[in-house]
């Protein structure tokens, strides 16, 4: 067990590791495997150079791992004299800061003020000259060799059916297309060109390993810039999740694309979509509001497909195949089309109105429904008529019969009966309340209404969670990464705007007679409202009064 001394602190309202040092960084080995944060994390598809981060896989598998992370700390710090530098983040070293006495004669030609940095190491590399072998001289024309390549198949396929026509296992038709050459020549051709092709290759093979061994002395060299540039970036997003929590500074997390402008918002927290089909096993468990996105830019034809994660607003003009624009970490806009919502709460002010906005949407839906029936109905009605009035031979409809309605005017009034009295008895139970406590009933039957979808908003919100998100997209989460209400509000951006006056049009009434209105409207309201508890008391009787 590792008697090492480790900063914890709470990040994201989880207890997590602080790498705050070279030491800790030299010490990694001996943190235990339990408190990682995230214990595997694909190469691909990061904000992080794919360059390092191919450095560090070591198995070259597209994963990278907490073993292998670990073998990376192991090799800077040996390699660096002072490992606290790699929190800098810079792609330039000291040579002073060299450990390692074959890099530091590898860089002090390339250093400028004792200092070696990437971009002149990047420039040596494209610098090295070898003496290469000459690649042999193509035997024949280049359009003869592409026609010879093209036609070869079909040529050759030719040939074997003359052979089996001779001996009379095969007929070849007069019109078939017959090659412009012998079938010797054609063998000859062939062969020709072969030879060519593997003396070719062999020659640019042997070139290509000689500049490689030529660069090979500068490889060691630009590792380790990349990976003073890059690798504590990695560790604030694999240890710990600090630069996504961490909404003050101008770092980003890793798994972030870029920002969804939908809506008269900015949603800041976006990421790639690598696999759809575990997005939709796993997203849903996220408790976020996601929207999925096709983003394509027209000018380079660059695609990509995102989950944006919507943590303010309200969302009544969010719907599939809404479009949007997508921009990513280097500026590059996209057009981006909603394809898919994960409807979760955003805020408990809003799961306030949800019962509401369902019950207006469900009676719409009816109303639309109804209007169609009835239109249909009409027209039906109408085209019949004009049938019948066309039609002499069309059957009368019998005469109006009360007798046979009878039932139904019963019916009707039983029903409205039963209506009367309901309303009645709920007259009768209100009578008996001041008008103070009619409020609080009132707000008590809104509470019934919406205080179901309240708390469960309250106890989504308290449970949203990035992890499943990132575990469709293929890491190996160690801890929650939790998204608190206040924190969610850093991460979609609501647009403000100043108070404006509006411009007076012609003919337009005055806001004092539009206030006088108002008020009169209300004092109106509240008259029937209290005659009418009047006019109950007096019919129910005294004593519910």
């Amino acid at each position: 067990m590792s008697n090492y001394k480790w900063t914890f602190a709470s990040v994201g309202n989880v207890t997590r590791v602080r790498i705050q040092s070279g030491e800790d960084i030299r010490h990694l080995g001996e943190l235990d495997k339990k408190m990682w944060t995230v214990l595997s994390c694909p190469t691909t598809g990061l904000e992080i150079s794919s360059a390092s981060l191919g450095l560090m896989d070591l198995d070259g598998d597209g994963k990278l791992r907490v073993k292998e992370v670990i073998a990376t700390a192991e090799w800077l710090c040996a390699t660096l004299v002072q490992p606290d530098t790699l929190l800098k983040q810079t792609d330039a070293v000291a040579l002073d800061n060299i450990a390692d006495e074959s890099l530091k004669a590898v860089a002090e030609p390339l250093a400028k003020d004792g200092v070696v940095c990437l971009a002149d190491v990047e420039a040596a590399i494209g610098a090295v000259t070898i003496e290469a072998q000459a690649v042999p001289a193509a035997p024949l024309e280049a359009d003869v060799i592409a026609a010879y390549k093209a036609k070869s198949a079909e040529y050759a396929a030719y040939f074997e059916q003359e052979k089996l026509q001779k001996l009379g296992l095969a007929v070849i038709a007069e019109d078939a297309p017959k090659p412009g050459m012998t079938e010797k020549k054609f063998l000859e051709m062939g062969a020709q060109i072969a030879e060519w092709e593997a003396a070719k290759s062999a020659a640019e093979a042997a070139n290509a390993a000689a500049l490689a061994e030529a660069q090979a002395v500068y490889q060691p060299l630009r590792k380790l810039l990349l990976l003073h540039r890059d690798f504590y970036r990695l560790l604030r997003n694999f240890v710990t999740l600090e630069d996504f929590y961490d909404r003050d500074s101008s770092a980003i997390a890793s798994f972030e694309a870029g920002t969804l402008i939908i809506d008269q918002r900015a949603c800041h927290l976006c990421m790639r979509v690598n696999d759809p089909a575990k997005h939709d096993a796993q997203a849903p468990l996220s408790g976020m509001y996601l929207i999925y996105c096709n983003c394509v830019n027209q000018k380079t034809g660059k695609a990509m497909a995102i989950v944006a994660a919507v943590t303010q607003g309200e969302v009544n003009n969010l719907s599939i195949g809404k479009n949007a624009v997508f921009y990513d970490n280097d500026g590059l806009d996209y057009d981006a089309t909603v394809t898919k919502i994960i409807d979760n709460p955003i805020s408990i002010r809003q799961s306030f109105w949800t019962p509401y906005r369902k019950f207006a949407n469900w009676v719409e839906d009816k109303i639309n429904k109804s209007a169609a029936e009835k239109d249909a109905k009409a027209f039906g009605d109408l085209t019949a008529k004009a049938d019948a009035a066309t039609d002499p031979n069309a059957e009368k409809k019998p005469a109006f019969d009360i007798a046979k309605f009878a039932g139904i005017f019963a019916a009707i009034g039983m029903a409205l009966g039963m209506i009367g009295t309901a309303l009645a008895a709920v007259a009768k139970g209100l009578s008996g309340f001041a008008w103070w406590q009619l409020l609080i009933v009132f707000v008590c039957i809104l509470l019934v209404i919406s205080g179901p979808s309240m708390i469960m908003a309250w106890l989504k919100l308290r449970r949203r969670n990035l992890a499943p998100v990132l575990n469709a997209n293929g890491w190996a989460i160690n801890a929650d990464a939790i998204i608190s209400v206040i924190f969610g509000r850093t991460l979609t951006e609501q647009v403000t705007f100043p108070i404006v006056k509006a411009p007076k049009l012609k003919g337009e009434m005055p806001s004092w007679k539009k206030w006088l209105i108002a008020i009169s409207v209300i004092l109106v309201i509240i008259g029937i409202v209290l005659c009418a508890w009047y006019l109950g008391c007096i019919c129910i009787g005294p004593c519910f009064c």
